[in-house]
């Protein structure tokens, strides 16, 4: 297959190419380089990938005529849609500036995949869409009515602008909603990334709230195979679907415990420096996966431990001979 992956060059975008192309597939990445962080760290994730059957496009995704040019006679067979403005704290500084990107961004891709006839849209939604749900575990058929920051908002209207394209074009769509990916090559201003800075330059270790909120941390390793198991399924339909589909670990952990897994892993001891819980951060996120168990044959593999020293062991390995980020 040829495979179109926005924000390729991105934290879980280079994972998602790099397990594509040692598949055999051939790879179109879409980034804008966007200095939310230094250009220099995507570089260094794509930087070896074989160029005879990787090609990097550096446009915008809102761009929809630029991206039409690139594609047009690249005969793609799926869009895997990753490409987003990230995070939830400094959406609540540039609202519209998420609103640009990943509402505008997503309606340009859609109508790119209308336009070229591409049949298979995967779209990289959050579990923050699911707000402060009571409910928990988290499933597909739950409420999603009261996102609680704008990063959250644009996520869900993603999903609606899919739908919207699947039922009007018959679009195959499968919106993922991944929930809180780490790994290596994470993008730094990730907790886990950034907890390991800090204790990598003897500084306190920065803990919004008491410490007690959870998080359904998953590996990337993981989220990429569930994308992989989502393109498969795609390819072997015989009529189009949309599909909403979460993707976790389906364990939670608590944010102090974290805190001391990495520690742990890092064979460091950590000094704890609270601060107040910040605005738009929810309590807790749960995966309930069975809806990926069933539909895709997936499950997560890698259990928080094993993934928190994979972490450290390559964080480690990365400071070795370069100065680290600032925190």
């Amino acid at each position: 297959m040829h495979i179109c992956v926005t924000g390729g060059a991105g934290f879980i975008g280079s994972h998602l190419c790099r397990r594509l192309l040692n598949d055999d597939h051939r790879v179109t990445a879409i980034d804008n380089f966007d200095p939310f962080y230094p250009r220099a760290i995507k570089e260094e994730d794509i930087e070896n990938f074989p160029r005879e059957r990787f090609t990097l496009v550096e446009t915008d995704i809102c761009n929809t005529d630029a991206l039409l040019h690139a594609l047009h006679a690249r005969s793609v067979d799926a869009i895997v849609h990753l490409a987003a403005r990230a995070g939830v704290r400094p959406s609540i500084e540039a609202p519209m500036a998420y609103e640009e990107t990943n509402v505008g961004g997503t309606q340009s891709m859609l109508e790119v995949a209308q336009e070229l006839g591409v049949d298979t849209f995967i779209y990289g939604s959050s579990s923050s869409v699911y707000g402060n749900n009571d409910k928990v575990p988290f499933a597909e058929a739950d409420p999603v009515r009261e996102p609680i920051s704008p990063y959250a908002a644009t996520k869900r209207s993603g999903e609606l602008l899919a739908h919207t394209f699947h039922h009007l074009y018959g679009l195959t769509v499968h919106c993922l909603r991944f929930f809180t990916v780490y790994g290596p090559r994470q993008r730094p201003d990730q907790a886990i990334h950034r907890f390991a800075r800090q204790l990598l330059t003897d500084q306190p270790i920065t803990m919004y709230g008491d410490g007690t909120s959870r998080r359904d941390y998953t590996y990337v390793a993981d989220i990429v195979d569930g994308i992989v198991h989502s393109l498969r399924r795609a390819n072997g339909l015989d009529a189009s679907e949309y599909e909403i589909i979460n993707l976790g670990s389906s364990e939670t952990t608590q944010l102090k415990d974290l805190i001391s897994g990495i520690a742990e892993a890092m064979d460091m001891t950590p000094e704890i420096e609270k601060l107040p819980t910040q605005p738009g951060d929810v309590k807790c996120t749960y995966a309930d996966i069975s809806k990926a168990q069933e539909l895709l044959d997936w499950a997560p593999a890698t259990p928080i431990n094993e993934g928190l020293q994979k972490f450290a062991d390559w964080v480690n390995a990365y400071y070795v001979d370069r100065p680290v980020l600032e925190v």
